[in-house]
């Protein structure tokens, strides 16, 4: 069997040219950053998310700029929804060679708060639709395709209190990128695992919720800032996709201003 699965030769300036894209979530914050790096990189990028209006914006953003974008209007916990979505990438661009794991529902507050109907959220649009995607998606990345799913370092804190729920589904979320990372590398697919920490819903939602809490974490960050999805997190999703990282799967990378440590 060969080794060699690079799909297109490595090319500093557009490290993902001719690379197809699948990014879920992507109309707004983190899913919005990581479309338009990838763009900028040279894939075809295909924007998944439930608005329109947004999706639709992020879409212009990366016309405007050169790119290439095309529009899926789908809720990824509906499991009909994702097998259409896979295959209307596919249809539109001719393939999928990247898969972008980002959508996700958050489901804050103390795990006596937290309601069954925001518990099931959080799973089904997390780690339910993670699995299916990847699982729909993987006669198209055969040979060379990657996977990147979206964790957070509330799932490796040493005290998730208040953000249990969550932090279950993306802790859901690794524990499926280290077995497909495993189960898919005969078949020359790579899955790796971002977490990060940036301005995005999510944190914002939490420093509503809870602004102490969300200020007390942001003290813990050593840099002392949110990273910026498109310069900070969406570059190093586009590292994990090119053949610049063709020798790593199943790792964990944060990406997060030196906050949380993996073991």
């Amino acid at each position: 069997m060969s080794t060699d699965h690079a799909r297109a030769p490595y090319a500093p300036g557009f490290p993902l040219a001719e690379r197809r894209a699948l990014v879920t979530g992507a109309g707004q914050g983190i899913g919005r950053g990581i479309a338009l790096a990838l763009a900028a990189a040279g894939a075809r990028v295909a924007l998944v998310g439930r608005t329109a209006e947004t999706l639709a914006a992020v879409a212009a953003e990366i016309t405007e700029r050169g790119g290439e974008a095309t529009v899926l209007v789908a809720d990824v916990s509906d499991p009909g929804a994702v097998s259409e979505v896979v295959a209307g990438v596919v249809e539109r661009f001719g393939g999928l060679d990247v898969l972008v794991n980002n959508a996700q529902t958050p489901a804050p507050g103390a795990l006596l708060e937290v309601s069954d109907e925001a518990y099931h959220a959080a799973m089904a649009s997390g780690p339910t639709a993670t699995w299916r995607l990847m699982r729909a998606a993987h006669p198209h990345l055969r040979d060379g395709g990657t996977v990147v799913n979206l964790g957070s370092a509330a799932g490796i804190t040493w005290n998730p209190s208040g953000t249990g729920a969550y932090a279950a589904a993306k802790e859901a979320v690794r524990v499926l990128t280290r077995t497909a990372a495993c189960e898919w590398a005969g078949d020359g697919i790579r899955v790796n695992a971002v977490l990060p920490l940036a301005d995005s819903a999510t944190m914002q939602d939490w420093a509503r919720f809870d602004p102490d809490g969300a200020q007390a974490y942001l003290s813990t960050v050593p840099m002392r800032r949110l990273g910026d999805p498109e310069t900070d997190i969406g570059p190093a999703v586009v590292f994990l996709c090119s053949d610049a990282a063709r020798y790593i799967t199943g790792h964990t990378l944060a990406v997060d201003g030196g906050q949380a440590l993996v073991r």
